[in-house]
C-alpha cells in the first residue's frame, strides 16, 4: 500500500490531541475538520497547534486541514471578501503543522453564470494559494452540488490539486473509476465513506465490488497521497478500516508473481 490511510479528527468525542493519541499507529494522517459559526469555533489556539506538531513528530503522522465548509468563494462583494479572509485565518493558524493538504469546498452560489462563479473562485484560490506556500497543497473537493466538471477547468488554470471525494460520487450515482483514471495524477487526497441513512457512514454500506474496484485503481496507479476514511465515529472507523485492509490483502493475493 503506497497511499497513507487517514481518518477525521472526530472519531472519538474528544479534542484533536486525544483523537491523535488514541488513533496513533492506526492511521498515518488525520483530517482536522475545522469550523467557525456564530458563537462557536474549533480553530486551534497556539498551544494546541504546538501539541499537534509534537504529536505528529512522535507518532509519524501528517495532517490534512479541512477548511470550514460554509465558505462562499464563488460569491460577490462582502460575502466573497469575508469568506476569503476567514479561509486565510484558518490557513495561517495551521501552517505550522505543515499540512499535507488544505481541503476547500467551492459551494455553488445562486446568482450569476457558471463562468462568473468560476472566475470568482479562481480569484479566491489564487489568494489562498499564496497563503499555503505551495499551491498544490490547496485541494478543491467535489460535492454533490459541485461536481468534478465544475472544478477541472480551475485546475487547468493554476497548479492546485483535487480532493476526490469518492463517497460523493457514489452518492450521486456516478462510477468513480473514470474520474480516478483521468484525474488521480492531480489528486492530493481521496475521501472514502459509505451512505446508508446518512452520508459519511461505514464502508460496510458500500457494495464490496465497488470498493474493491476503487482500491484496485488506487494501487494499480501507484497513488501515494492520502486516503481518508471520512467517518465520524469509532464504530464506523474501525469497520471501514477493517474492510479496506481485508480488500487490500485480497488484491495482493491476486497479483501475479
Amino acid at each position: 500500500m503506497r497511499f497513507r490511510l487517514g481518518t477525521t479528527s472526530y472519531i472519538y468525542p474528544a479534542d484533536f490531541l486525544l483523537n491523535v493519541q488514541r488513533l496513533a499507529g492506526l492511521v498515518e494522517d488525520m483530517e482536522l475538520v475545522l469550523f467557525e459559526v456564530e458563537g462557536a469555533s474549533n480553530l486551534p489556539d497556539q498551544q494546541t497547534v504546538a501539541g499537534l506538531r509534537e504529536a505528529a513528530r512522535c507518532y509519524g503522522i501528517s495532517y490534512t486541514v479541512h477548511l470550514p465548509t460554509d465558505l462562499r468563494l464563488g460569491a460577490e462583494g462582502e460575502i466573497w471578501a469575508f469568506s476569503v479572509e476567514k479561509a486565510r485565518r484558518f490557513i495561517q493558524t495551521t501552517r505550522p503543522l505543515n499540512p499535507w493538504a488544505y481541503i476547500v469546498h467551492l459551494n455553488p452560489d445562486g446568482a450569476g453564470t457558471l463562468a462568473r462563479w468560476q472566475e470568482r473562485c479562481l480569484e479566491a484560490l489564487m489568494t489562498l494559494a499564496r497563503e499555503v506556500g505551495e499551491p498544490d497543497r490547496l485541494a478543491v473537493e467535489n460535492l454533490e452540488n459541485c461536481p468534478l466538471e465544475r472544478l477541472i477547468p480551475l485546475l487547468a488554470q493554476m497548479p492546485i490539486s483535487l480532493c476526490m471525494d469518492v463517497g460523493h460520487l457514489w452518492l450521486a450515482g456516478a462510477d468513480p473509476l473514470p474520474a480516478l483514471e483521468a484525474h488521480l495524477g492531480q489528486t492530493r487526497a481521496v475521501h472514502l465513506h459509505g451512505v446508508n441513512r446518512w452520508d459519511h457512514e461505514s464502508l460496510l454500506w458500500v457494495p464490496v465490488d465497488a470498493l474493491r474496484a476503487v482500491l484496485k485503481a488506487l494501487t494499480c496507479q501507484g497513488y501515494e497521497g492520502v486516503v481518508t476514511l471520512e467517518v465520524f465515529s469509532a464504530e464506523d472507523f474501525f469497520s471501514s478500516r477493517e474492510r479496506v485492509f481485508s480488500l487490500l490483502e485480497e488484491l495482493e493475493r491476486w497479483e501475479p508473481n
